[in-house]
């Protein structure tokens, strides 16, 4: 699915075999698939763990997953099916100590997902928008031993509008 602007009642279904979607993109060249579980995301924790696993088992791409992660129980479950890498976005707002434990434990495994309208970090499936700046957020985090970051401008998400360029600049100095 596509969302515009992370708005769940604003959706654009292609297809509702997300395996058989990734199998595709892995067919067609891909190195790596980005997937977040959009209901996890809304709800606060996975709600779809066995679709990931299956795309997981099922692809020879590298997959990132996010969407709901709020404990290292999840993180574990999803790095020892073969997630490449883990996203963290919520927490890493909420708890940044959170961030930094999984870091430990899971090194070179964790990113975390910075979500921003009009600069300030937004949480749970979008729908908060928190006082605190993206960049600030970035700042305070790089200590953790973060292997990266995903930005995303809310504003342009899903509106096929292109990326922000100045605030993708902004957040990346």
């Amino acid at each position: 699915v596509r969302l515009s602007q992370g708005m769940a009642d604003q959706e654009t279904v292609y297809s509702d075999d997300p395996v058989a979607i990734a199998c595709q993109w892995d067919e067609e060249g891909a190195s790596l698939i980005h997937i977040v579980d959009l209901d996890g995301a809304f709800d606060g924790q996975p709600a779809n763990i066995e679709i990931v696993k299956n795309i997981i088992y099922n692809s020879s791409v590298d997959i990132q997953v996010g969407g709901g992660i709020r404990k290292l129980k999840t993180i574990e479950t999803y790095v020892n099916a073969g997630a490449y890498r883990v996203i963290l976005g919520t927490m890493a707002q909420k708890d940044p100590e959170f961030v930094a434990k999984a870091c430990k434990e899971f090194p070179r495994k964790i990113i975390v997902g910075i979500d921003a309208l009009n600069g300030n970090v937004a949480i749970k499936g979008w729908v908060e928008v928190s006082d605190q700046r993206a960049t600030d957020l970035a700042k305070n985090l790089e200590s953790c031993g973060v292997s990266g970051y995903i930005f995303t401008d809310i504003s342009r998400d899903g509106m096929l509008q292109g990326p922000n360029l100045k605030s993708i600049k902004e957040f990346s100095e």
